[in-house]
C-alpha cells in the first residue's frame, strides 16, 4: 500500500494518511485494522540537513525521533528513538522526525553529526505502526529543500516539481495503490 500525508502532499496512488507524527499514527493505524496491507510504502518529500541535494530520491527503511533538545542537552528520552526495518542499518539513509521543521543550518550540522541526513514529519510514526502490526515498510523520499533559515521558501518552491519527480519515480517503479 502506498501512503502519503496528504493536505498538500497528495501524491498519485497514494493513501493520504495526516501530516506530523499523531495524525499520521492514528490514521495508518485506523487503515491496518480495518485492511491490514502487505506491504506499507510512505512517499512524500523531505528536508536534506546538507549531504543530500534539492531534487535527490531516496529509499529508506529507518527513522529517528530525536527533537533538538536532545541535541542541547536540556531534553532526554527513555524511549528508543531509532526504528528500521532494514537488514543493514549502517548502509541506511536514516530520516528524523518530528513535529517541527528544522530551519536553522547550525542544527542541521548538529543532526548531521548523528548521521541523520532527512527530515520528514511522519516517517517514525508509519514505522512504528508497521512495527506494531509486524508489516514490512519504506519509505521514498524526494528532498525539496534544505532544513536551513529560508526551509519553508525553498521547500514551496520546488514542492511542484518534487512531487512530479517523485511521482514519475513511483510510475517507473512499477508501484501502485
Amino acid at each position: 500500500m502506498l501512503i502519503c500525508a496528504g493536505d498538500i502532499e497528495q501524491i498519485k496512488g497514494a493513501v493520504p494518511i495526516g501530516v506530523g507524527l499523531i495524525n499520521s499514527a492514528i490514521n495508518l493505524t485506523r487503515l491496518c485494522l480495518m485492511n491490514p496491507p502487505e506491504f506499507l510504502l510512505f512517499v512524500g518529500t523531505a528536508g536534506s540537513y546538507g549531504k543530500k541535494g534539492i531534487f535527490d530520491i531516496f529509499e529508506t527503511k529507518t527513522a529517528s525521533n530525536i527533537e533538538q533538545g536532545f541535541l542541547s542537552k536540556s531534553a532526554y528520552t527513555p524511549l528508543d528513538n531509532i526504528i528500521s526495518t532494514a537488514e543493514d542499518v549502517s548502509r541506511e539513509t536514516i530520516v528524523n522526525c518530528s513535529n517541527y521543521i528544522t530551519a536553522s543550518k547550525k542544527v542541521s550540522e548538529q543532526y548531521l553529526k548523528l548521521n541523520l541526513q532527512a527530515e520528514s514529519m511522519e516517517f517514525y510514526s508509519v514505522l512504528a505502526v508497521a512495527k506494531e502490526f509486524n508489516i514490512p515498510a519504506g519509505g521514498l523520499f524526494v528532498i525539496t529543500n534544505y532544513c536551513y533559515e529560508d526551509a519553508h521558501e525553498q521547500f514551496i518552491k520546488n514542492h511542484k516539481e518534487a512531487i512530479n519527480l517523485l511521482e514519475n519515480k513511483i510510475q517507473d517503479l512499477g508501484l501502485k495503490k
